[in-house]
């Protein structure tokens, strides 16, 4: 890639829709500010669990299919252009909820071997020569295998990448303060009668959940409500955003807030004093 913006941000998930619930708000505003904004999809989650019941046909390869336009559709709503799956279309495949038979076939994510998937990954990295590289923590926010495994893809691929000539001067995690999570579904009881969900989730359903003073950066994505809302709906397979775009629910029916604010966890580079509100403070020739 030739003529690279003054900012570049990696952003390593696991599968399509993981990207908008997390990061939906922090993608849109960096790619409006001009920024190049890369997303790595691992797979393509051809084990998820299908919402729409006229949708539930889908399986395996074909459901794969589908979510990849979903995830088309929900870049398309961010104005980010540069999505690209691990590897290549179907190389490594979703590995299913931890404890399931789908952990244990060869093809999946779980099973892959960590620096032949990383090896991938470095080579996007040594394209886009990203300052910022988003993922999650060691148990991947919540446990999921897939999860787990792109943490530690992405994290052996920074390193390889140090190696090769490229060292990715900040790494965040994905994170939800604690008092915003509480204050949050505090609000969703008092709502939750107006909603089109059965009832709320726990705090716990929540990944990345952390005490506040782990929070080193928050994004403010109020401007990008709109973009992020309307991501998250592109993937109708596996997300019911409410009207208002306020809250929304997995397969499970279970109400969620969504949150236009976003908030990291800086595990590589230096902080400065307080909470900063840029995943590119302090690097030279990024503003």
């Amino acid at each position: 890639m030739t003529d690279l913006p003054a900012r570049r941000l990696l952003l390593v998930h696991a599968h399509p829709d993981d990207e908008s619930i997390n990061n939906g708000a922090t993608m849109a505003k960096y790619a409006a500010e001009g920024a190049h904004v890369t997303l790595v999809t691992c797979t393509l989650g051809e084990h998820g669990e299908v919402i729409p019941p006229e949708l539930q046909y889908l399986t395996g390869t074909d459901l794969g299919e589908h979510r990849l336009a979903e995830l088309t559709a929900a870049m398309r709503e961010l104005g980010v252009e540069d999505f690209r799956l691990l590897g290549a279309q179907g190389r490594y495949e979703d590995s299913g909820m931890m404890g399931l038979a789908d952990n244990d076939d060869p093809a999946s994510l779980w099973q892959a071997d960590v620096d032949d998937a990383a090896r991938a990954l470095v080579e996007v990295i040594l394209e886009v020569r990203p300052q910022v590289l988003v993922t999650y923590d060691p148990d991947g926010g919540y446990g999921h295998p897939d999860h787990i495994q792109a943490h530690r893809i992405a994290t052996r691929a920074a390193e390889l990448a140090d190696e090769a000539g490229w060292r990715i001067p900040r790494i965040y995690w994905n994170r939800v303060p604690r008092t915003v999570a509480d204050e949050a579904f505090a609000r969703l009881q008092a709502d939750l009668p107006g909603l089109p969900f059965g009832k709320p989730a726990s705090v716990d359903d929540v990944p990345g959940v952390v005490a506040d003073e782990r929070i080193t950066t928050v994004i403010d994505g109020t401007a990008h409500a709109a973009a992020k809302a309307a991501a998250m709906r592109a993937h109708a397979t596996q997300i019911e955003v409410a009207p208002g775009g306020r809250y929304f629910a997995l397969s499970n029916e279970l109400a969620q807030p969504l949150f236009t604010t976003e908030y990291y966890e800086l595990v590589r580079g230096e902080r400065g004093a307080g909470t900063e509100a840029d995943l590119f403070a302090g690097i030279e020739g990024a503003s």
